[in-house]
């Protein structure tokens, strides 16, 4: 994996990318709203001679009907070359159940999806992340999550040091809490009977700070500091984006992070600790980048486009069959999917009522053509 940082004199901004002309991508956005992502890599993508057809996966469906068993509006019963997931969308269990088995059908029909449902659902439950960053070796805050109050009063009691509360499936820094004193944990309702306690990493300067980093499995795409006066650094939140140039222990550890995922590209959250170890507080497997793009020359839609057409060119070279990334780390694989790639109905840590993949704010024998 390269650590190769892009320029903005790097990108082809306009102009055909070897072999990508007449590629037929599928671009799954988030139903009214995340468009301005999605405009962005559409445009650059077809600006480099594919042919895009924006659309989203409530819209698609399972049909025995037609030889591929797979309906993608504007494909006309035929599987794309490749697919984009930029959200699959809020819903409910079953729809969200339903949605990543479109995903993973897709990839075992030998469509390159990016990211593939098997890294959506390692980054969306933050409990598995932090898991396959621990077994990758990868530095984070030391963290615990468990089931019902009772052990969560019990780690807090006894931890004697103060924690942050995350929601599971959260996203944006929304619904974060700073745990002191088990009074300060939230109810059981309100948790979903789910407890999320990641340690408390105070400022290493006079500022909070920490850093998001957008990777692909190619290289850096752009960085950017994230400065407040509060520990919540979010930019939807109010923390100011600060253009910054990541260095190469940046660089190699956001790079890490998306290995330990299984991911192609991803939104890394980086912080120091104030004894200067660099972390990964989280992975995020469809960053938002609106905020970053406003403090960075580099065409942060264009690199992203342009690596995702490397890969699937590579893809198809390779008979349609290339190795997607995986998880690194012992028993990687473990706790996500089946042998099969499809996860059972009601076992995705995604599937939950009114979870959405989109925010922030990566052999078997080939399917009919």
């Amino acid at each position: 994996m390269s650590s190769t940082k892009a320029s903005a004199n790097e990108v082809i901004t306009t102009g055909e990318c070897a072999g990508s002309k007449g590629l037929r991508i599928a671009v799954f956005l988030e139903e009214e709203a995340g468009h301005w992502h999605v405009r962005r890599l559409a445009s650059a993508l077809r600006a480099r001679g594919a042919d895009v057809v924006v659309t989203s996966l409530p819209r698609c469906a399972f049909d025995t009907g037609i030889a591929s068993g797979i309906d993608i509006p504007g494909f006309n019963g035929e599987l794309p070359d490749a697919v984009f997931v930029r959200s699959i969308s809020a819903g409910t269990l079953e729809q969200i159940t339903f949605r990543l088995g479109i995903l993973h059908a897709l990839r075992e029909c030998g469509v390159r999806v990016w990211n593939d449902a098997r890294a959506i659902e390692r980054c969306v439950d933050k409990s598995a992340t932090t898991f396959l960053l621990h077994r990758a070796g990868v530095p984070t805050p030391r963290t615990r999550t468990m089931e019902t109050k009772p052990p969560a009063d019990a780690y807090v009691a006894e931890a004697g040091r103060g924690l942050i509360y995350k929601p599971l499936f959260g996203s944006q820094g929304k619904g974060l809490l700073r745990i002191d004193d088990v009074a300060e944990l939230p109810d059981p309702v309100a948790a979903d009977s789910m407890y999320y306690l990641q340690d408390f990493v105070g400022p290493s300067g006079s500022v909070f700070e920490d850093w998001r980093v957008i990777v692909t499995r190619r290289r850096v795409v752009a960085a950017m500091a994230r400065r407040a006066d509060t520990w919540v650094t979010n930019v939807h939140l109010g923390g100011a984006p600060v253009a910054h140039e990541p260095d190469a222990q940046m660089a190699e550890l956001s790079q890490r992070a998306l290995a330990a995922v299984g991911g192609d590209y991803a939104g890394i959250d980086l912080i120091r600790a104030p004894d200067g170890r660099l972390l990964v507080l989280e992975v995020n497997s469809n960053p938002s980048w609106r905020g970053l793009q406003t403090v960075t020359d580099v065409d942060i839609a264009a690199v992203i486009a342009e690596d995702f057409l490397h890969t699937v060119i590579a893809h198809r070279q390779n008979g349609a069959r290339a190795a997607y990334p995986a998880a690194s780390g012992p028993h990687a694989e473990l706790p996500l999917t089946a042998n099969s790639g499809f996860a059972p109905a009601g076992t995705s840590p995604a599937a939950t009522t009114g979870v959405s993949v989109e925010r922030d704010p990566e052999k078997t024998t080939p399917c009919p053509a």
